[in-house]
């Protein structure tokens, strides 16, 4: 098999990885003090421009259309076609005046009895316990709340919080929590979200009914199982012994132990400059998959007798078993999404080998969701409302995941992607505004080039500029993260990408794409996916034509 072409370098619109480059065009290692310029952290500046070749009138630019051996998204390629017109709202008819991409709509829903409305169908990875979340936080939940998007405050936020406090075992006071979801229904809409994940040391200190008691129903409970980037759940790096000990106080796992008079020796000399936290395993004390099925449901009945309304479970890229479980437990617990979250991501330090080695990868995760939703429905349930997650950064991975698992996928869990803006912001804040440095972790002391090539002062460098300042009002602009800004840029490229892709299907609303719109480039993605090849696909229509 032949090495895929990622495209680090991409002349026609003019970006550049500085590193090894991902299939979602992010480098491996994405850092945030970065100073460009791979397409994420372009189209976080120009926005929708980012959808076209540059420098036209000077230049014709045409694509290599590469067709890359293995299974992957890279594999899947989008249907157009040359008739039609599905989805257009009443006040519009199929006449060419109406059917323009910018009458696509990409809003969406999700939920049960509750719909949490979304402008466009992407939400975020889950940003916890990180200090990179913690650090850029204000950009990350400003940009989702005006964007119309939800944002995850991802496991641990309370545990690790030094100023937090507990009583009894149970937490009274969380005051970075409090910070992060109030930071965003500071601008909250009426679109988007803000989740809260559970994981067992959140469980036990007491998390839940803090949040209840806080917040209400403006939270959605996320209980989590697993992610895509490790199967032992989440991790920092803490290089302060003494913060260390704080967290084996809390009854964290701390490697190595910052107790073991060894371990104190080391650090004193320096061997030891750091120590790694960890969270416990779930599903320890269960044997059986019926037995999983009982206590999920126990807790999620427990939960609604608190009043939470909405809940939603995180899983990872564990096996097909784990899978259907996820589903069917979702199913039965008539939960408000499942978010199902392919190998390979990661937003934090997990163990580099074990992203590289464990757990099934996104697309052939997702393609047997598909499959396993299809019987879930066949058998008289109800489908749970579906997010896929696992490298997904650009317009047409939304459309493709949003296809591959039609009609159940109602969102696109983005992880990495929507951080750059939030860094990028950041950094571009603390040269205009040194002062604000420290608040927001702007990391450069002058613009590089690759800013200065598109402006030089922010509401010239951000094409979001003004869309912003239109919604929060002139006097509001100034107390509004640059990355945040960033962030609006970059979710208007992907709305406005999305919406062209859609239109070229003919396709006028989100819940009109199907797995028809859909077909494989290489036959081991058919294998996986069961997606037609692309000569494959129609070609019965296009026998019976051609017969007249």
């Amino acid at each position: 098999m032949t090495m895929i072409d990622w495209r680090k370098r991409n002349d026609a619109i003019g970006t550049v990885n500085r590193g090894d480059a991902c299939e979602s065009g992010l480098c491996t290692l994405c850092t945030s003090d970065c100073k460009g310029k791979c397409e994420t952290w372009m189209s976080s500046l120009v926005g929708r421009k980012m959808l076209y070749p540059r420098n036209f009138g000077e230049i014709t630019s045409g694509s290599s259309n590469i067709v890359a051996n293995g299974a992957g998204y890279h594999g899947v390629r989008i249907q157009g076609y040359a008739y039609g017109a599905k989805g257009l709202p009443s006040n519009l008819t199929n006449d060419p005046d109406d059917c323009i991409f910018p009458n696509v709509n990409v809003e969406t829903s999700f939920g049960g009895e509750i719909k949490t409305k979304c402008r466009v169908p992407i939400m975020t990875g889950a940003l916890g316990s990180t200090f990179i979340a913690a650090k850029y936080w204000d950009s990350f939940a400003v940009g989702a709340a005006l964007c119309g998007f939800p944002i995850v405050i991802g496991e641990n936020v309370v545990g690790v919080d030094r100023k937090s406090t507990l009583g009894g075992g149970k937490i009274t006071d969380a005051p970075e929590l409090d910070r992060r979801i109030n930071t965003f229904l500071k601008y909250y809409d009426g679109y988007g979200a803000v989740i809260v994940q559970m994981n067992v040391e959140d469980t036990r200190n007491g998390v839940a009914q803090y949040i209840l008691d806080k917040f209400g129903d403006q939270v959605i409970l996320e209980l989590k199982w697993g992610q895509g980037a490790k199967d032992i759940g989440g991790e920092i790096q803490v290089t302060d012994i003494e913060y260390a000990k704080f967290l084996k106080d809390r009854g964290y796992v701390v490697d190595p132990n910052p107790y073991d008079p060894e371990a104190e020796a080391a650090y004193k000399a320096r061997a030891i400059k750091s120590f790694a936290r960890h969270s416990r395993l779930g599903g320890t004390d269960i044997d059986t998959a019926e037995d999983v099925k009982a206590g999920f449901l126990k807790a999620v009945a427990d939960l609604r007798e608190m009043g939470f309304k909405r809940i939603s479970l995180k899983t990872g890229a564990y096996g097909m078993e784990a899978l259907a479980l996820s589903i069917r437990c979702a199913a039965e617990a008539k939960l408000d999404l499942l978010t199902i979250d392919g190998a390979g991501g990661g937003t934090g330090m997990s163990p580099w080998n074990m992203m590289e080695y464990w757990g099934v990868p996104s697309l052939h995760l997702h393609a047997k969701t598909y499959e396993y939703c299809k019987l879930l429905e066949e058998s008289g349930l109800k489908v749970p409302d579906i997010s896929l997650a696992g490298g997904f950064a650009r317009e047409d991975h939304l459309f493709k995941g949003i296809g591959m698992c039609a009609p159940y996928t109602k969102l696109i869990c983005m992880g990495r992607a929507p951080m750059i803006p939030g860094y990028l912001g950041s950094n571009i804040q603390g040269v205009f505004q040194p002062e604000t440095k420290a608040q927001y972790n702007g990391r450069w002391d002058e613009l590089p080039q690759s800013v200065k090539a598109i402006g030089t002062y922010p509401d010239e460098i951000f094409a979001g500029w003004e869309a912003v300042k239109n919604k929060v009002g002139a006097d509001e602009m100034k107390n509004i993260p640059f990355g945040a800004i960033a962030m609006y840029g970059y979710a208007d490229k992907l709305a406005c990408g999305l919406q062209q892709f859609m239109a070229g299907a003919r396709k006028f609303k989100l819940s009109e794409i199907s797995r028809d719109d859909l077909m494989s480039a290489n036959r081991e993605t058919e294998e996986v996916t069961k997606l037609p090849f692309m000569t494959d696909a129609l070609d019965d229509v296009a026998k019976k034509i051609i017969k007249g």
